[in-house]
């Protein structure tokens, strides 16, 4: 993954639990990295044990972490740093979920070896979709709620998400169900 993610996991803790936390999270981690760079590339192995370090250390499960760390993401990463890029998915929830699958299509252009997830949607209606997501990294369904639940805060749509179908359970892709 690109540093940025772990930027965005460091800045999250240090606004929550301070820089002290932060710095007993990568020595748990086994992470020795001053500071990471946002548009290198860094093992995967990384980011989970960094997640996993906030866990052990806060007593909150990881799939809480992931939740929280995908509303961190679109509400402080995405739009701090990408805001144009944001605002150009859509005018609302729906307008911007129904156009995610072209979303990371524009980030690839920015930063070419990104192995980005890809997103496609189906039984689209007034109030719900249904929100497919593909991608070769295991474990991160719940930083997908997180990202949802971060949009539907961004365009003042509070939103429900609720999983269809898991890749941890064997199916080939995960599924959720978004309603606004």
């Amino acid at each position: 993954m690109y540093g940025m993610v772990n930027q965005a996991i460091e800045q999250m803790v240090c606004e929550t639990h301070g820089e002290a936390a932060w710095e007993k999270i990568k020595e748990m981690a086994g992470i020795d990295v001053d500071v990471f760079i946002s548009n290198e590339g860094y093992p995967d192995d990384y980011t989970y044990r960094l997640v996993a370090a906030a866990s052990e250390l806060s007593q909150t499960p990881a799939n809480d972490i992931l939740e929280a760390f995908g509303e961190h993401w679109v509400l402080r990463t995405a739009l701090e740093g990408y805001g144009e890029l944001m605002h150009a998915g859509g005018s609302n929830l729906k307008e911007f979920l129904v156009n995610l699958p072209n979303f990371h299509t524009r980030v690839v252009m920015i930063y070419p070896k990104l192995q980005p997830p890809s997103f496609d949607v189906s039984d689209v209606t007034e109030q719900s979709l249904l929100l497919h997501y593909h991608t070769h990294r295991d474990g991160l369904a719940h930083f997908v709620v997180g990202l949802v639940r971060g949009l539907g805060k961004m365009f003042k749509t509070p939103a429900t998400i609720t999983q269809q179908a898991s890749r941890a359970e064997g199916a080939d892709h995960d599924i959720f169900k978004v309603t606004w």
